[in-house]
């Protein structure tokens, strides 16, 4: 009996570890750059604004792929935190959906102060590339930090900044967090809807978030 008593204890051991392991990997895989804070409580500077796109690329990134992996594969996902290949793939999937995320939330905070508060000095290339810069350090690759680079500056040329964050302005990276979920092809498909809609979703509330937190602000002074 007593044998058997220390077996499973081991075994409770054993399963207690794995679920410390898995989390580790979701902390280190899954949650991109800075942890979401609620120390928003107006948004009044550039650099009030650079945290605020920061933080809330990095908070939908991380809920939608995480969210999308988990409902796709159900109690079984815990288990690929434990597969090298897997945890690659998502690794790389963070990071190019985090980078278009980043540029779509630039473009659309931008826009909305360009329209609605009158701002006078756009400083978003400026901006997103700090942001982009600083993310070198916690594991952004040389690849998807030019690409990234590159992508924005395309953009960055044809964008209208009086009515961007009117248009969609969230499309670029919805698509991203379907092309980059590490999910087979032919389950995606049946997805695209639900994927597109959850992260549309989630940018909704950030949308809501910067037009309280700018309500009373004023770049220009």
């Amino acid at each position: 009996m007593a044998n058997l008593f220390r077996g499973f204890e081991y075994n409770v051991r054993l399963n207690f570890n794995k679920i410390i392991d898995t989390l580790r990997h979701l902390r280190e895989y899954i949650f991109p750059v800075k942890k979401l804070t609620d120390k928003f409580k107006t948004i009044a500077t550039i650099s009030h604004l650079e945290s605020f796109i920061e933080e809330r690329s990095a908070h939908v990134t991380q809920t939608t792929l995480y969210g999308y992996i988990k409902t796709r594969m159900g109690f079984k996902h815990t288990l690929m935190f434990e597969d090298k290949a897997f945890l690659e793939s998502m690794d790389i999937a963070k990071w190019n959906i985090y980078v278009i995320a980043l540029a779509d939330c630039t473009f659309y905070t931008f826009s909305y102060l360009i329209n609605k508060k009158n701002l006078k000095e756009n400083t978003s290339k400026e901006t997103f590339l700090r942001i982009l810069d600083k993310q070198r350090y916690n594991g952004l690759s040389s690849k998807i930090y030019n690409q990234g680079k590159l992508e924005f500056e395309t953009r960055f040329r044809d964008v209208n900044w009086t009515n961007y964050h009117q248009n969609d302005p969230f499309k670029t990276s919805g698509l991203a967090l379907y092309k980059w979920s590490p999910i087979a092809e032919d389950l995606k498909i049946l997805d695209k809807e639900i994927v597109l809609n959850s992260i549309k979703f989630k940018w909704n509330h950030v949308k809501t978030d910067f037009e309280n937190l700018t309500n009373n602000s004023n770049f220009n002074s």
